[in-house]
């Protein structure tokens, strides 16, 4: 059955990337969520998805320039005026909460822009601290960097499965994925209409997993397709189309 995971939590109804929009799709029943790791100037693995936090505080700052307490009194939600404030987390206040649940987590570096050197160890390493290695999954555009973490995953003998990230085409990405050492790929949604995209990926053991997809007709076509994940800012409504879909008759 294709997992839903909450992209940047449930984040079409709660500020994206807070433990708000996190514990928003624990409620609504999410497979798992999407979220985005940087690194703060005194090395603290923070969540969020720009390098600058000016779109979501309204005030021009560099994550990777900033230190932590500096970030922390910054409001997080200031882009969405009817929310209430919320603080920037880390990665191991994520863990914190999602560690009791059956939610998946997948984290993206969020290293193409800002390389962060040594982020893949140190994400592997809060992982593993945090108990958590058996319900994450890593992904990210910079494919060195998933490279690199997926060599760590192996020198420890762990099992954390890592997918390459991408918009627009990848000449044959199931094969793409085997020679790179990865177990997954992450294509936008626009690779849906590839014919036999995920049979392919499948063969070659390779799992799709989609993003972001809101709409009801593409989610519709996610989940009869058999992708391995579908990631969306709207849980709730993939919940509800997957449990249509399941039923004999019900057209979603």
């Amino acid at each position: 059955m294709t997992k839903i995971w909450a992209h940047r939590g449930a984040s079409s109804q709660a500020p994206e990337n807070t433990l708000a929009a996190f514990e928003l799709a624990v409620r609504q029943r999410a497979d798992g969520l999407e979220l985005d790791v940087q690194r703060t100037a005194d090395d603290v693995l923070v969540v969020t998805h720009d390098e600058d936090c000016r779109r979501v505080t309204g005030e021009h700052g560099l994550i990777a320039r900033l230190a932590f307490a500096d970030l922390r009194r910054k409001n997080f939600a200031a882009f969405r005026p009817e929310a209430s404030p919320q603080k920037i987390p880390t990665l191991a206040e994520v863990f914190d909460l999602i560690r009791p649940t059956g939610l998946t987590i997948n984290i993206e570096l969020k290293n193409s822009s800002n390389p962060y050197p040594g982020m893949e160890r140190q994400v592997l390493d809060l992982v593993q601290a945090h108990g958590m290695q058996d319900r994450i999954q890593i992904s990210s555009f910079n494919h060195e960097s998933l490279k690199i973490a997926g060599q760590l995953i192996r020198e420890r003998g762990l099992t954390i499965p890592c997918g390459a990230l991408y918009s627009g085409k990848l000449a044959e990405p199931w094969a793409y994925a085997v020679r790179s050492g990865f177990q997954a790929i992450h294509p936008d949604a626009r690779n849906l209409k590839i014919a036999g995209l995920t049979e392919r990926c499948h063969e070659s053991g390779i799992a799709v997993n989609v993003w972001t997809i809101d709409q009801p007709d593409q989610i519709s076509l996610a989940l009869r397709l058999g992708v391995d994940a579908l990631i969306t800012n709207v849980p709730d409504q993939a919940l509800r189309i997957r449990e249509q879909i399941a039923v004999p008759g019900v057209k979603p």
